[in-house]
């Protein structure tokens, strides 16, 4: 990824900072803060390492809160910045106060009524699964390995039935916090190269684990357990407890967040880096 920053431009005082980052997720309690030293966070690393660079205490809010083990490619956040400071201080300065496993990418001013979580028009996730008759060592926290192959022209065909704004409670964790089950998904697409097949998939939102819910059921479909029309037939159920087990964490990114092109953000360079090369876009 190409950083843009400006070692003389000054974000002032008072200001709303918008970052992007990435993040190896699994060493963390996921991106919420969980305030005990034994559950570490993203968040928590994040906002240390900003305080730090300000000399003040800094809290910031993420498009979407990944969970335990889940990692991001492009994570956007916001914060208000009580301090000037260049914008160099914010890429770089930050970045050498972070852990090895998560880097700010860029930063951006923005105006007050940016809000990386309320202003996101869509979020977009990938998650990669890795077929081989032994387990991985280099990847091991980058994939879901499996040992069988998987038919990725039947997943893709099954989530077709994913598209649109439909009630997605076959999908949604029993501990979800939202209101409704009600999400919209703008795309859902399968692909497969080699020893990796990855689902790719954009909505307004998505509930408590749903995208790794999704990958479980699809999993099977990719198996011949079950018809590429199962997925759709899941849906219309509305019942969770029949469809199949969530899917590992590692495998999961979060890769890019949607906002109105009148907050002028740098453009997303899609992830993760070891698949973009025959990934579209």
């Amino acid at each position: 990824m190409t950083e843009r920053f400006s070692r003389s431009h000054v974000f002032p005082a008072g200001g709303r900072v918008a970052l992007a980052l990435s993040y190896d997720g699994t060493a963390y309690n996921g991106w919420q803060q969980q305030h005990s030293p034994s559950m570490p966070s993203v968040q928590d690393e994040l906002e240390k390492a900003l305080s730090r660079v300000a000399n003040e205490a800094i809290t910031v809010q993420c498009a979407g809160r990944t969970d335990s083990g889940v990692h991001a490619s492009h994570q956007v956040v916001h914060f208000d910045s009580p301090v000037a400071r260049p914008e160099a201080a914010w890429v770089m300065g930050v970045n050498s106060n972070l852990p090895d496993d998560i880097a700010v990418h860029w930063a951006c001013p923005v105006d007050e009524s940016f809000n990386a979580r309320f202003s996101a028009t869509a979020r977009r996730y990938r998650y990669v699964f890795y077929s081989a008759s032994t387990r991985p060592a280099i990847a091991r926290r980058a994939v879901t390995w499996i040992p069988e192959s998987l038919n990725a022209g039947a997943m893709n065909t099954a989530a077709q039935a994913l598209l649109g704004e439909q009630d997605f409670s076959a999908f949604r964790a029993a501990g979800c916090q939202s209101r409704t089950p009600m999400r919209n998904v703008h795309h859902a697409r399968v692909v497969q190269s080699g020893a990796f097949t990855v689902l790719d998939i954009q909505a307004n939102a998505f509930l408590h684990h749903m995208v790794r819910n999704i990958a479980g059921s699809l999993r099977l479909v990719g198996r011949g357990e079950q018809d590429a029309s199962w997925i759709g037939e899941l849906l219309a159920g509305r019942d969770r407890c029949a469809a199949a087990p969530t899917a590992a964490p590692n495998g999961l990114y979060l890769i890019d967040v949607h906002y109105p092109d009148s907050f002028s953000l740098p453009a997303t360079v899609l992830g993760p880096a070891f698949v973009t090369p025959w990934l579209p876009s």
